[in-house]
């Protein structure tokens, strides 16, 4: 996986060069992107950290590249760097998704700050999906049977009720309760629960 880090988007070289010192010696990696074409260009879903982009920018605007991030399902944080004129749009950006717009002259520290953040959200979020998938590759893993005891045990039913309502022996409940715990990798019915409310 590419490692997190802050996708610095704008035309103006300078203010790239300055960002990417600030964050550089905030100990954040960052890498520069002259357009949102450019940015665009060598996105991909792997791609992890949060973008900061220019409002503002020759060719397409930094309006555009979020409309084209949101449409391909972009988990990437947003932080927009605006003129003074561009507040309103700015705050109706944030409305449809953004993470936080910055007013030009910037302060520094703070969109370090925010920077920092919208990457440790991103990484937050790979996490849980990461988990969310583990637990669904574990749940297919499972045969009829396995769920349908793996319900019943989640209504907190005993084997022998479990064994008398599918009209199977207690010991076959009990080898199926043992394959589906291996499977989801659990030990108690508290875990199995716990796990199941992280795949929804």
């Amino acid at each position: 996986m590419n490692t997190p880090q802050a996708h610095l988007v704008d035309d103006d070289e300078a203010i790239r060069d300055a960002l990417s010192w600030l964050l550089k010696s905030r100990g954040i990696p960052s890498s520069c992107y002259a357009s949102a074409e450019e940015f665009l260009a060598i996105w991909n879903p792997a791609l992890s950290g949060c973008v900061v982009l220019d409002m503002r920018m020759t060719g397409m605007t930094g309006l555009d590249c979020f409309e084209q991030l949101q449409a391909r399902n972009s988990s990437l944080p947003v932080i927009f760097l605006t003129g003074h004129g561009d507040v309103p749009l700015a705050v109706s950006t944030l409305k449809k998704g953004a993470f936080d717009f910055f007013e030009k002259p910037l302060n520094d520290n703070d969109l370090a700050t925010r920077i920092a953040e919208a990457i440790a959200l991103n990484s937050n979020q790979r996490e849980q999906n990461a988990s969310q998938d583990s637990v669904k590759r574990c749940l297919d893993s499972l045969t009829n049977r396995e769920r349908q005891i793996m319900d019943l045990v989640l209504l907190g039913k005993l084997n022998k009720i479990i064994a008398d309502e599918l009209n199977i022996s207690m010991r076959t409940v009990e080898v199926h309760r043992a394959n589906l715990f291996d499977k989801m990798r659990v030990k108690t019915a508290v875990e199995l629960a716990n796990l199941l409310k992280l795949a929804r």
